[in-house]
């Protein structure tokens, strides 16, 4: 088959929406000092990898792993205190977790409402399962506008709201009376994304008994267990009996369900990288603050979202790329985030070396 052909039949059968779309970037971070993904910076000490390697021996990998992975979903629910009536739908990561809640309520005329800037996979997710998607703008200050929110839920009866808490890329917690509000009146489900929950410390999953169409989300991505893709969704346990139609089968491999519950049983050593996040996460915030020309943006999250002078923010994420410094340029994105960079924290000596770089970007 030529090439030409080939073209053809993608203009024909691939819809064109998807060939109008880009597929999600993530850029190459080989021998770079890796601040741009959120991720956890830490490792684990010689001898827990030790242990878990012993565990890893008696897999079947010739077996499909548990369906429902019952054992993990028991050590989740303790170690995150999902209260004990509220039903938990594991996914690969967030990602697919949000995937499955879309495509449950995808439908002519129906939409999913988010907070912008926020995380880009709601859209995206959305416009792929051909379901309308609404961002109701932040504030300048990036707080939640809560007469507009309310305001486009009454215009637009959203099947589902989704909001980041911490939101991801500002790193701010919105005002939990606000979502309260959100939460009598939207007409479908609130999902409460609490990614960065280790960072924040605040949560809405008590509140699932108070409303049965809120739905908490989380991951272990930020816990430092990026590398395992897997998240959870708790809520009514009918509603996530319902949203379990959408789950592929098997979707949650034998080596995550294993590793996951082997971490959580070492919960204190996640315990004390998060804290030493949160310290850094400090240390950084007040050295970036203290650099003339920036605007620096209060962060609950793992990661710190700040202004350039105007202008400037491509030119110092080269700058730093050069210097073997990867963070996130979110120059060019959505207009509110002009001149932002954003940048994960990471070790002690990784945080140094990047506000390092920054003061010779800066010329300081």
């Amino acid at each position: 088959m030529s090439r030409n052909q080939t073209g053809d039949r993608i203009s024909r059968w691939i819809r064109a929406d998807v060939r109008a779309t880009r597929a999600y970037h993530v850029p190459d971070a080989t021998g770079m000092i890796k601040l741009d993904a959120m991720e956890n910076p830490f490792g684990w000490p010689a001898d827990m990898v030790d242990a878990w390697h012993e565990t890893l021996r008696g897999v079947e990998l010739n077996r499909y792993p548990d369906p429902h992975a019952r054992q993990l979903t028991d050590v989740l629910r303790a170690a995150m205190a999902v209260p004990a009536d509220a039903g938990v739908l594991l996914g690969n990561g967030s990602d697919e977790l949000i995937q499955m809640i879309v495509m449950a309520v995808a439908g002519a005329g129906r939409c999913v409402m988010s907070l912008e800037p926020g995380f880009v996979m709601y859209r995206i997710i959305s416009q792929l399962c051909r379901v309308d998607y609404v961002g109701v703008p932040l504030d300048a200050n990036f707080v939640l506008d809560l007469d507009a929110t309310l305001a486009a839920i009454a215009e637009h009866e959203p099947a589902v709201i989704f909001i980041a808490y911490p939101n991801n890329p500002t790193g701010n917690l919105f005002d939990a009376g606000s979502i309260e509000q959100i939460l009598e009146a939207a007409p479908g489900f609130v999902v409460v994304d609490e990614a960065y929950h280790v960072f924040a410390g605040q949560s809405f999953m008590p509140r699932l008994v108070d409303y049965p169409h809120l739905l908490v989300m989380r991951t272990v991505s930020k816990m430092g267990l990026a590398g395992l893709r897997l998240g959870l969704l708790a809520g009514n346990a009918a509603l996530i009996g319902e949203l379990d139609k959408v789950r592929l089968p098997y979707n949650i491999n034998v080596l995550t369900q294993l590793t996951a519950r082997f971490a959580l049983q070492h919960a204190e050593v996640l315990d004390e990288q998060a804290a030493a996040i949160r310290e850094e996460r400090t240390r950084v915030f007040d050295t970036l603050s203290q650099r003339s020309g920036l605007e620096v943006f209060p962060s609950q999250a793992n990661f710190i979202l700040f202004r350039t002078p105007a202008g400037g923010a491509s030119a110092i994420h080269a700058a730093l790329k050069a210097a073997g410094i990867l963070i996130k340029n979110l120059d060019g994105g959505a207009p509110a985030l002009r001149d932002c960079l954003r940048v994960t924290i990471g070790t002690r000596e990784e945080n140094d070396a990047f506000l390092a770089a920054l003061g010779e970007a800066l010329g300081a």
